[in-house]
């Protein structure tokens, strides 16, 4: 194996046009009695931390972790059929992923802060997950802190598909907090600006890769095979970030 690349999903691949905040909300009123005082705050958080805050701010006990798991999959499953009605994939996104899934000796999966029942639903609502090797992801259940998130998929890689310890891993996502994740764990990043953060944030984070969008395939393939070289093993690309 040469080379294992997780993609965030939320404002990478997909626009959820609200849908996730409105999962968030669903759950956290299921599980409070009542809807929350104002919408979930994101960012790049795991849906672990999203709705311990949502019970904080509101100044209740946070549930068991399985009760608040179970809530957040029946609210995403019930929003299966208006996520696909009222969001889109991103440009580019299904000829990237198609071609990903294509190259011999590469893992293609996701690191999300979604539990993965979620992340289910939001790929399969477009018809990603096909693409995709979603048993060696890693999701909001596994963990609170993303870039504790890229050694569990690390390791289920290992398990389930024999990579060695020192397989490059690259992650691609939207926000500094897909950076930091890279850059705590020796991973590639290739940020994309898809999100609500600029290039220019994303480069400040630390991202060596800043594109704009996922639309141009054969570019992001180079720039991944880059990082699949052994040269760049652990994996970081140390050249001027590319903004376009």
């Amino acid at each position: 194996m040469e080379l294992i690349v997780l993609w965030d999903i939320d404002h990478t691949l997909i626009e959820n046009a609200g849908v996730s905040k409105e999962i968030y909300a669903a759950a956290f009123s299921a599980l409070a009695g009542g809807p929350p005082s104002g919408p979930a705050r994101t960012e790049g958080r795991t849906d672990r931390l999203i709705m311990r805050e949502l019970f904080v701010r509101h100044g209740l006990s946070e549930p068991d972790w399985a009760t608040v798991e179970a809530a957040l999959a029946s609210a995403g499953e019930e929003r299966l059929e208006v996520l696909g009605m009222r969001g889109a994939v991103l440009p580019g996104v299904r000829e990237v992923l198609k071609a990903a899934s294509a190259q011999a000796g590469w893992v293609s999966s996701v690191l999300t802060g979604n539990i993965a029942a979620n992340a289910r639903v939001k790929l399969s609502a477009f018809r990603l997950d096909p693409f995709l090797d979603l048993s060696v992801g890693a999701y909001g259940a596994d963990a609170e802190q993303r870039p504790d998130l890229v050694g569990v998929a690390r390791g289920r890689a290992q398990r389930l598909r024999g990579a060695r310890d020192d397989v490059p891993v690259v992650l691609v996502g939207d926000t500094p907090r897909d950076v930091e994740a890279a850059l705590a764990t020796g991973s590639g990043i290739v940020a994309v600006a898809s999100g609500i953060h600029s290039p220019e944030e994303l480069a400040a984070a630390g991202a060596d890769v800043v594109l704009p969008d996922l639309t141009d395939t054969a570019k992001l393939l180079r720039i991944l095979k880059i990082f699949a070289a052994p040269e760049n093993v652990p994996g970081r690309l140390r050249r001027r970030p590319h903004t376009g």
